[in-house]
């Protein structure tokens, strides 16, 4: 850097004359002033990166299309998929790089199971490394783990959107991934046409949405912390009465989602104009309602950090939230099967993280309405990456489904076991709708 310096100063004052000293003086201060900032070369070095992908995708020679996955929002692209982490030192990359083509050989030696574990932990030590990615992608898709290989191609691709090996393996996976996801939602569709032909006054029916609507409840908070138990929070919810010995504001929290529950069923559902933003800060204000009613409703002033994720800054939330409801009413999103559209919906808002709580309870509720609206059962689902996080759902719907199909039938009432439960996580249980299978039960 000092060299660069040097050489800038040199070149300026040739340039400028009489004014050059001057300038190499100041700009040496600068320098002088800023090297102990030694942290800024990195964020220097990622900005350079995204300068010379722009170029690629502007004028290099290859066209670089835009990820074939979909997008976060309107507005974001591939590279907001990647977290902030710290850049592996040299020698990791060197020891990645070297582990690498060690895989590569063992592969064309036939040793491919060493070859995978290898891989593996190249991209323990070096996440990022494009090269290892698409290689372990590659040697996934030959053992017919088509969908992992693509998750790792998109993965590749968000990183380095011109990687030419990447961009061939993804056009090649990306329609057999995509027809397995819609089988998967076909079956869904027919478990939903089962559900509808069940009476509305079944016996069955009521008794196991009166159960899944403590359910909900229950892991819908239990996922932020909250330690109150099945049984407490179903006190709570029907005597309003405090459970002595437990934490208000964890009592409060539930009778806040409670609700949410409650004014999605009973207004949000009962009309049919589109979602705005006013519904999603109407769903957080009474999330918030009794825990904090100064934040319910309200987005967020100030910035936060969620883990290695960076949210929009404040000045830019009116404008994420105004594009989330227009691709949420947009013909795009309408022509999604109705599993996809909820789980991108519950994602954007996480990425976007308007408030300063309640995102997750809040993007939960907006998901559920996004799925009752299309006549499918609320779910309750923890965070993932887009396309697994749409398989994620799709499996959460289809467990909902077989819970309240079986407890419909002659012989089984109740709940199905844990053996079906792991399908979607051991801590998600299907949330209730109500008897015309169009909402949470209402008050």
């Amino acid at each position: 850097m000092a060299a660069l310096t040097v050489w800038w100063c040199y070149s300026s004052g040739r340039l400028l004359g009489g004014w050059g000293p001057l300038l190499c003086l100041l700009l040496c201060s600068l320098v002088a002033l800023l090297m102990p900032l030694v942290g800024v070369e990195d964020q220097c070095c990622a900005t350079l990166k995204g300068i010379a992908q722009l170029h690629c995708q502007l004028w290099g020679k290859i066209q670089c299309p835009a990820v074939q996955s979909t997008s976060l929002t309107v507005s974001f692209t591939a590279l907001d998929l990647l977290p902030l982490r710290a850049k592996p030192s040299i020698e990791t990359q060197l020891e990645a790089k070297a582990a690498l083509q060690q895989a590569v050989e063992m592969k064309k030696q036939g040793k491919r199971e060493k070859a995978h574990k290898l891989l593996v932990h190249v991209l323990n030590m070096n996440p990022g490394f494009v090269e290892a990615l698409t290689e372990l992608g590659t040697i996934l898709e030959e053992e017919k783990d088509v969908v992992q290989a693509d998750h790792l191609y998109t993965k590749a691709l968000a990183i380095s959107p011109c990687n030419v090996r990447a961009l061939v393996s993804r056009d090649r996976s990306l329609p057999l991934v995509e027809e397995l996801d819609q089988r998967h939602f076909g079956v869904i569709d027919s478990k939903v046409s089962r559900m509808m032909s069940i009476p509305k006054g079944n016996s069955a029916l009521r008794r196991v949405m009166e159960e899944t609507y403590y359910y909900h409840i229950y892991h819908t908070v239990a996922i932020e912390g909250n330690t109150l138990t099945l049984s407490e929070i179903r006190h709570i919810i029907e005597t309003r009465y405090a459970v002595p010995g437990k934490s208000l504001q964890e009592q409060n929290e539930v009778i806040g989602v409670d609700a949410a529950m409650k004014y999605i069923n009973t207004t949000l559902l009962s009309r049919t104009a589109a979602i705005t933003v006013n519904d999603i800060l109407e769903i957080h204000r009474r999330v918030l309602g009794y825990a904090d009613p100064v934040e319910g409703g309200r987005l967020r002033t100030s910035q936060v950090f969620v883990g290695h994720h960076i949210p929009p800054h404040p000045q830019d939330l009116e404008r994420h939230m105004q594009e989330l409801v227009q691709w949420l009413n947009s013909e795009e999103a309408l022509q999604l099967h109705p599993v996809e559209s909820a789980a991108l919906t519950h994602y954007k808002l996480v990425y976007v993280h308007p408030f300063v709580d309640g995102n997750g309870r809040t993007s939960q509720l907006l998901m559920n309405l996004v799925l009752m609206q299309a006549r499918y059962p609320p779910i309750t689902v923890r965070k993932g990456d887009v396309r697994p996080f749409i398989r994620f759902i799709a499996k959460c719907t289809e467990f909902t489904l077989d819970t309240l199909l079986i407890a419909t039938t002659e012989h089984t009432v109740g709940l199905p076991g844990s053996s079906h439960h792991q399908a979607c996580g051991a801590a998600n249980k299907p949330p209730v709708y109500n008897s015309e299978g169009t909402g949470v039960r209402g008050a």
